[in-house]
């Protein structure tokens, strides 16, 4: 289930860098659960309708997002939170909640994203590797990401799932994201392009929800 937010404009300048304040309102509003320290069955999207300005940016008319869950629970829990405390940050709160329910997903391959595709990789002899729209690992590794969620999630594998970046899509590229944990600020570099997913309908569903790549949980691989 999807939740659609919308929100009052910001009395504060945004910091370009302000996905972790995202995240922290998502985590406020769900309160003390389980699902902190677990795998990530939940995505949400990038604000929308933003104007640059001197360092940072502005929501003159309010912002736009949207948070997807699994877990139809979790959905009310986040719809009584933020009922109850709907400050966001930057001035700005919450001020209308659209549910929309899972759509039908059996004709459905093309998804546009609504955030960019994070995709890595431990090393075997330490650090990280990192792949993009335009890596032949890309779809197996968004592929293997989402049948571990699935398989969290207590579903059955799929064995017609496939994932691509579609290639054919004008504007794909990467985007830097500086990501902010405590003091700590770690830059991650996420593709940009929509992606082909081949499969069920209720794997579809999932991914729709869930997303696609790592790090959902912070907001990277919202799919619309």
């Amino acid at each position: 289930m999807r939740i659609h937010i919308k929100t009052t404009k910001n009395k504060e300048k945004i910091p370009f860098m302000h996905q972790h304040n995202l995240t922290g309102a998502l985590h406020k509003w769900i309160g003390r659960n389980h699902i902190h320290d677990k795998i990530s069955l939940y995505s949400f999207s990038r604000l929308q309708g933003a104007e640059k300005t001197n360092g940072g940016l502005n929501f003159p008319q309010g912002a736009s997002y949207f948070i997807s869950y699994w877990d139809n629970q979790l959905v009310k829990n986040l719809v009584d939170g933020i009922q109850k405390s709907p400050e966001i940050f930057s001035g700005m709160k919450a001020t209308e909640i659209i549910l929309q329910e899972d759509p039908d997903m059996t004709e459905r391959t093309l998804f546009y994203i609504g955030s960019p595709i994070y995709i890595q990789r431990n090393r075997e002899t330490g650090g990280k590797k990192f792949y993009f729209f335009d890596d032949a690992e890309s779809p197996d590794l968004m592929k293997e990401t989402l049948e571990t969620k699935m398989e969290a999630a207590g579903l059955d594998a799929d064995e017609t799932l496939k994932i691509s970046f579609d290639q054919s899509y004008r504007r794909k590229g990467t985007k830097k994201i500086d990501y902010k944990r405590g003091d700590q600020v770690t830059e991650i570099r996420a593709s940009w392009c929509p992606v082909i997913i081949e499969g069920k309908p209720d794997t579809k569903q999932f991914a729709w929800n869930v997303g696609i790549g790592n790090s959902t949980g912070i907001g990277f691989g919202a799919i619309k």
